[in-house]
């Protein structure tokens, strides 16, 4: 496979085409995504047309923007102009984008090829992209095993081969932990660094876009187009990227919580982990153990804080104003009855575990309830990010499993959500602080990825990018 800047050298020297590289890309796909399920829709026209423009540039420009001519995938709940975004969900089957999210018009400037919308789990809301209206995505390196969620899609298509690079969204860990379980990249920048304008909204607080790509070298090629401040965001942050200087590892002082190394974790991810650590030490990297205290309590703050705002942001589908609604198919009968219409759209069209957390949400935020669940959830929101506060005056970065198990089997986990909410034990915590946060992968159990998460301090992102690109040479290597 190769990387974005050898892809880039090539079609500068003429020795491939972008159209050719976009039509093989999409013959790939039609033949072996049946197998797979990482796309809900292949965009040809615009790939074929994206691909045109970009070789034009390459005969007219003498220097084009590194990702002119990249084919990319799309999560299907980013906006793209003309191309239908369903979010995963029955609501939106139908829906056509009307305009681009501000993080595809710059990728767009760029001249990225964009060859699809990628599957997912509905309105983002799942671990393993089996909660998909439409399909559920198999792990191409075990295709009896889940590809995480909720970016599974995104991740199965980079694993696959099918694109270079794609765009994911991360609310509490659905850009990280797939790429965990796919053996690929995946970067959660820090929140505001990128625009979510555009991005179909699950938690307004937690949500962030960023690339699920084949090596952090090409994560931060991407990241470094996508970001910066939107006038169309206003929690958009202006903090143009800066390149960090290529790290030393002697230099640095690695903190490892003792919270992400206890009971719960499987062994041979904990042994994959530890394996590492030994293999950075050998490289002069100097680790010191830590505490995050109020990491025990960061999945229930989690799941109230987002399922509070989830139902809020999907109030909006009620087959009246937005979305698909009941009356397509029953118009007469439901006429005369407003709430009938609501309640029977979302009856029909929602999944189960949107249904679900707008429920949890919905009780969280009710009277009486408000002060116990949610007000509370959000103070325990902030002495989790005093927590990390406190650790970044000790250590430069912080060093973690991404997930604590292997990928788990299709269905193995499905009807207990309980277990499935625990796959994001070790990535809500960087959500819930706004917090940069990187997965790459370590080592492979039997064909089955383990994924190695750093996360950095507030808005210092190149730097995790830096340590990152150092830690995968390392563990290349050795």
């Amino acid at each position: 496979m190769m990387s974005i800047l050898e892809f880039y050298q090539k079609f500068k020297k003429r020795e491939i085409s972008p159209v050719e590289v976009t039509k093989e890309y999409l013959r790939k796909i039609e033949k072996k995504d049946k197998d797979i399920g990482a796309f809900i829709t292949l965009s040809k026209k615009l790939a074929i047309k994206q691909a045109e423009i970009a070789e034009k540039r390459f005969k007219e420009e003498e220097n084009p923007p590194l990702l002119c001519g990249i084919p990319c995938a799309i999560k299907d709940n980013i906006l793209v102009e003309g191309i239908k975004c369903t979010a995963g969900s029955l609501i939106l089957e139908n829906y056509i984008a009307s305009f681009d999210a501000t993080a595809i018009k710059k990728l767009k400037k760029e001249g990225a090829v964009i060859l699809g919308k990628t599957n997912m789990d509905e309105f983002a809301m799942g671990s393993s992209t089996e909660n998909s209206a439409f399909f559920p995505t198999k792990n191409p390196l075990s295709k009896d095993r889940v590809p995480g969620g909720s970016s599974g899609g995104s991740a199965a298509a980079v694993a696959a081969d099918f694109c270079q690079f794609a765009l994911g969204s991360d609310t509490g860990g659905s850009i990280r932990q797939p790429a965990s379980f796919c053996g690929i990249v995946g970067f959660k920048p820090t929140y505001g660094r990128v625009s979510r304008f555009g991005l179909i909204a699950m938690a307004s607080s937690l949500d962030q876009i960023g690339p699920l790509t084949k090596t952090v070298e090409d994560a931060e090629i991407v990241f470094k187009v996508i970001e910066g401040k939107d006038e169309n965001d206003s929690t958009t942050i202006k903090a143009s990227f800066s390149p960090f200087s290529p790290v030393s590892l002697s230099k640095l002082k690695i903190g490892l919580p003792k919270e992400y190394f206890v009971e719960g974790i499987q062994k041979e991810v904990k042994e994959s982990i530890e394996e590492a650590i030994k293999k950075l030490e050998k490289n002069g990297a100097h680790f010191e153990n830590i505490s995050l205290p109020h990491t025990k309590y960061a999945l229930p703050v989690y799941y109230l804080i987002m399922s509070s705002e989830v139902s809020s942001n999907l109030a909006r589908y009620d087959g009246i104003c937005y979305g698909r609604s009941i009356l397509e198919e029953k118009g007469e009968e439901f006429k005369k009855d407003f709430f009938e219409v609501i309640s029977s759209t979302r009856a029909k069209f929602l999944g189960r575990e949107v249904k679900r957390r707008i429920l949890l949400g919905t009780f969280a935020l009710s009277a009486g309830y408000f002060d116990k669940y949610y007000l509370l959830a959000l103070k325990i929101r902030n002495l989790i990010k005093q927590d990390f506060d406190k650790a970044f005056k000790k250590v430069d970065i912080i060093l973690t499993p991404t997930s604590p198990t292997l990928p788990f089997k299709l269905g193995e986990r499905i009807s207990d959500p309980i277990k499935m909410y625990l796959a994001d034990i070790y990535t809500v915590s960087a959500n819930l602080a706004g917090l940069p946060a990187l997965s790459l992968p370590c080592k492979k159990i039997k064909k089955l990825p383990v994924g190695l998460q750093i996360i950095g301090n507030f808005l210092e992102d190149e730097k995790v990018l830096s340590v990152a690109k150092e830690i995968e040479k390392i563990l290349k290597e050795t």
